[in-house]
Order: C-alpha cells, then sequence, then structure tokens
C-alpha cells in the first residue's frame, strides 16, 4: 500500500478524530455508547470495549477505538500479529495510542442477517470454522464468537472481532450459534424466509447471557428462540391477512407494502 494515503489517514486520525470523538463503556456487558464524532467520520460499528468509524476518503480502511477505562487493546495488537493475513480476518495496518487501523471487511452480520431475511448458505458456517481453526493453529483460542462479531459476503463466511482470541477459558458460543443454525434456522427460519424483529433478536441475547449454565442455557435459549419463531410468525400471518407486509433493507430501515408487492 502506497504510503502517503496512509499517513494522511493517521494524521487525520490524530487531528480531527480523536480531538472531536466522545465514547463511553457504561458496561461490560453492552455495547459502548458514542455521544459525538467529527464531520466527516462515519460511525461504522460498536463493541462492548471499542467503536469502530471509517472516513470517506479512506473507505479500504477502518479505525477501531478503545473507550477510555477499558483493557484489551496490546492483546488484540497481539492477535492481529499471530493471524498475519487470512481472507477470513481483518489485518492491523497501524497501530497507535488506544486505536488500531485495519483493513476494512465488507459484508452482513449473521445477527442483521436475520432481521434482514438474508439467506445464511452452509458454506458461510463452514468458512468461520475453517478460519477459527486457523487461528488456533497460531496459538489462539477463539473466544466471544457470535452473531454481531461474524459476516457474511458473497456467499463467504468472515470473522470480524478477534480482540478476545487470547482468552484461553473454554467459550461455546461459536457452536452454540452453529446449533442453532442447523437445528432452528435450516429446517425453519431460512424455508419460511422469517425476518426477525431486532427486539426479538435482543431477547435471545440477554437470555443466552443471563442463563449461561450448561443444558439450563441450552435448554432456555432453546425455548426463547422457539416462542420468538411463534411470535415472528403470528405476525407475520397477521400482515398477510390484514394485507400488508414489512420489508427490511441493508440499512436497517423498513418498508410498509401492501396487497400482491407482499408475495415472496
Amino acid at each position: 500500500m502506497d504510503s502517503s494515503p496512509m499517513n494522511r489517514l493517521i494524521e487525520s486520525v490524530h487531528q480531527d478524530l480523536l480531538p472531536g470523538l466522545r465514547i463511553e463503556s457504561i458496561t461490560a456487558h453492552n455495547p459502548v455508547k458514542v455521544h459525538q464524532i467529527p464531520s466527516p467520520w462515519q460511525l461504522l460499528g460498536t463493541g462492548n470495549y471499542a467503536a469502530v468509524v471509517y472516513h470517506p476518503d479512506h473507505p479500504l480502511q477502518v479505525v477501531k477505538i478503545y473507550a477510555p477505562g477499558r483493557s484489551g487493546f496490546e492483546e488484540e495488537l497481539e492477535v492481529y500479529r499471530r493471524l498475519g493475513s487470512h481472507p477470513a480476518f481483518s489485518e492491523c495496518l497501524y497501530a497507535g495510542e488506544s486505536f488500531l487501523v485495519l483493513k476494512r471487511l465488507e459484508g452482513v452480520t449473521l445477527y442483521d442477517c436475520l432481521h434482514l431475511g438474508l439467506r445464511i448458505p452452509e458454506r458461510v458456517i463452514q468458512d468461520i470454522d475453517q478460519a477459527l481453526d486457523y487461528a488456533r493453529g497460531r496459538g489462539l483460542h477463539p473466544h466471544d464468537v457470535h452473531g454481531r462479531n461474524v459476516m457474511m459476503l458473497e456467499g463467504k463466511g468472515l470473522v470480524v472481532d478477534v480482540s478476545d482470541f487470547l482468552h484461553e477459558e473454554t467459550c461455546s458460543k461459536w457452536n452454540n450459534l452453529k446449533r442453532a443454525y442447523y437445528w432452528l434456522y435450516r429446517p425453519l427460519f431460512s424455508p419460511l424466509r422469517l425476518r426477525v424483529p431486532y427486539f426479538g433478536l435482543d431477547i435471545v441475547r440477554t437470555s443466552y447471557r443471563l442463563l449461561f449454565k450448561g443444558k439450563r442455557m441450552a435448554n432456555t435459549v432453546g425455548v426463547t428462540m422457539l416462542l420468538v419463531l411463534a411470535a415472528t410468525i403470528a405476525i407475520t400471518q397477521w400482515q398477510a391477512q390484514s394485507g400488508r407486509c414489512v420489508r427490511y433493507v441493508l440499512d436497517g430501515s423498513q418498508k410498509t407494502l401492501y396487497g400482491e408487492d407482499c408475495k415472496y
């Protein structure tokens, strides 16, 4: 990569972004809050410890900035050093104080795929499995891999967040997500082409976090997902009977359609 564009990006981070950005981490279990971001920088997403932004003049890179008081910066830098170059992961292009410049990964998170009703092919799951095996081969421990941290792009799977890959304790989030994919998504959600509202997805996410205790967790989340499924089907049928329906688009907005336009 030409160093001149990168130098301009880093200069903009120091002169414009950092002085004008206000982010706050309220709790460790919920995304950080971004209270202010200077123009023309745009917010791309938030995690539990950091915010990810980009500059329109540098669309191939993103800047990940850790919230004040949150640790993990040095650990994430080491993860990227070990990962090197792999198509399913981003790469660290520059490291500053409390921020990283990363290669931008395009795609839609699996979380948003469920909301938008986008079909998730099995290859996406297989790609992510192979990427996590690659990380293990580099001495890492895939951790906190869930629907918000993995993406789909042109039928391929990507891993977005690797910040916790140095944690050695067992994490079963990805295995549980795969179970939900094969047990519920493929036989029920995908054929019915259901679009799950965000409140339903948040109920499942909250239930998972609060009740993560072996079989009790699995049973509770399974029942919760079935209840969300039933509610989604009921809402969809009610809308169809009333002659209208809601369609979501990639930016998360929605449109109300009527009559023949509601047909799949």
